[in-house]
């Protein structure tokens, strides 16, 4: 039996990471919310620790830089006037990088970030953050319907456990794993930050 292939495979797409140079870094929902509390990804730290190595690489060389941050209602999750809310200090964006607020997770729907990506005639978007399975995955989604050509820091991103609808759990790294085979098979390239330069 010959080994699977993806849909971007079989159609001879070209699946190189493109230079950070060429490219749009948006880093999704990297909030402390995802940190502490209910929220709390077991993956988190390491998945930060890889955003912010890629957004050190991604200003040296003069990547365009968005960071998105969920707003939820005051005094609930991600409330942006409380310390849950705040993007993390390691990935904190620097005066001239936009921040751009959504309420839904695809980071497209309700926001300007479409008319932002277009206005610096680039068409490489790299996304790194949280959830895998959810603002990753939505907005990855969505930017193939748009004609941006989506890679994913896989190991900059991560997620949380969640419920298998018959009484059990699936673990965060089988619900990551899975939500990249996803998106690798049709909407983006799956990479791993040191390989983005």
């Amino acid at each position: 039996m010959t080994a699977p292939k993806t849909l971007l495979e079989l159609s001879g797409a070209d699946l190189t990471p493109p230079r950070l140079a060429d490219s749009c870094l948006v880093l999704i929902d990297i909030q402390n919310e995802y940190c502490a509390g209910p929220l709390a990804l077991p993956d988190a730290e390491p998945a930060i620790a890889a955003a912010a190595r890629l957004l050190a690489r991604a200003r040296a060389s003069g990547a365009a830089i968005f960071h998105i941050a969920h707003k939820g209602r005051a005094g609930s999750l991600f409330d942006r006037e409380a310390a849950r809310g705040a993007i993390v200090r390691n990935v904190a964006p620097l005066a001239s990088e936009a921040v751009i607020e959504k309420a839904l997770p695809n980071a497209f729907a309700g926001t300007d970030l479409q008319v932002r990506l277009a206005a610096t005639g680039r068409t490489n978007i790299v996304l790194a953050g949280f959830m895998t399975h959810m603002c990753i995955s939505s907005t990855t989604r969505a930017a193939l319907d748009l004609g941006l050509r989506t890679t994913i820091a896989a190991d900059a991103c991560a997620t949380r456990d969640l419920p298998d609808g018959r009484g059990g759990a699936l673990s965060a790294r089988i619900i990551h794993e899975v939500a990249l085979a996803e998106l690798s098979d049709r909407f983006a390239i799956i990479a791993q930050t040191e390989t983005l330069t």
